[in-house]
């Protein structure tokens, strides 16, 4: 759905200044939108896969482990498809304010793609190199974004999410490297973008992240001595913007509606997307595409 039409409809939870900002810069930042209730709910089920992360030993279609994960000092990257693990997590995705925040940026008819839960843990948690997400999970048009909610406190030591403003209306990079996913922008494109004028988006915890599909993004590592960085991510799209490809973290919910009704026409947008690889064989998560581990690198099919 067009930024035009978007617009055209009436918000329910954000002001026309916010949605206007949005598709001017390709972000948002709401400090402290989901209540205590909703954070204490979140955090004490979060603590449970926390717990369990303990048991295992390597990583799964669950959980996606940092080197130096044991029982006894736990170091997850991520937990896939937190909504096919506990139900608060869809009852959050699909009923909360956040899914309000997502019918006004993308009209009233809105699909759920799918959910993780970037731990980045504290003492030097993974950087996420600069990236954009479509390329991943590419879409018939780029009606898509994502909403992240911090579920404690985040400072700039604890690499927060950074932002490049304005880079959504720019290119699409290719994130190989040769044949290899790395899931990555490299070094000849990222000097062609201006990433002396990234935004780094801190707040209490309760604080929203909203970005576009097309947002050159990343983040550095966590360098806080004690506190990890839980964000909890979910993408979202228009109903009128249709995957292309797999999504590759199967879930029940993927492409469930989750406001207003399923659409009668599907819009193409005329600038071309990535294909990602084939990954129906499995996916690790982009920690490991990105640092190019042995499991993790599909390659391009020729």
């Amino acid at each position: 759905m067009t930024p035009e039409k978007i617009l055209a409809t009436e918000p329910k939870l954000l002001s026309q200044a916010q949605r206007e900002a949005y598709f001017e810069t390709g972000y948002l930042l709401l400090e402290g939108l989901v209540p205590e209730r909703w954070l204490d709910r979140l955090g004490a089920v979060t603590e449970r896969f926390v717990e369990q992360s303990r048991r295992y030993e390597r990583s799964d279609d669950m959980f996606d482990l940092e080197a130096g994960h044991s029982a006894a000092s736990p170091r997850l990257r991520r937990l896939t498809q937190p909504v096919e693990h506990d139900p608060a997590y869809w009852e959050f995705a699909s009923q909360s304010a956040i899914a309000d925040v997502a019918e006004d940026l993308l009209g009233p008819d809105v699909r759920f793609h799918h959910s993780k839960l970037n731990f980045k843990w504290s003492g030097g948690g993974e950087e996420v190199k600069w990236h954009q997400d479509i390329q991943f999970w590419p879409h018939t048009n780029y009606s898509v974004l994502t909403i992240g909610v911090y579920l404690a406190d985040v400072d700039e030591t604890m690499g927060p999410m950074g932002v490049v403003p304005g880079s959504h209306e720019g290119e699409l990079f290719d994130l190989y490297n040769g044949d290899n996913w790395v899931g990555a922008l490299g070094e000849a494109d990222l000097a062609r973008v201006p990433l002396d004028k990234a935004v780094y988006l801190c707040g209490p915890a309760g604080s929203v992240t909203v970005h576009h599909c097309r947002m050159v993004h990343g983040s550095m590592p966590n360098h806080h001595a004690t506190r990890p960085r839980p964000l909890l991510l979910n993408a979202y799209s228009s109903a009128d913007a249709l995957p292309v490809t797999p999504n590759p973290t199967p879930s029940r919910y993927n492409g469930a509606l989750v406001r207003g009704k399923p659409a009668r026409w599907v819009e193409f947008d005329p600038r071309p997307c990535l294909i990602p690889p084939d990954w129906s064989a499995g996916y690790s998560s982009i920690f490991a595409l990105q640092q190019e581990e042995d499991t993790a690198a599909p390659s391009l099919s020729r």
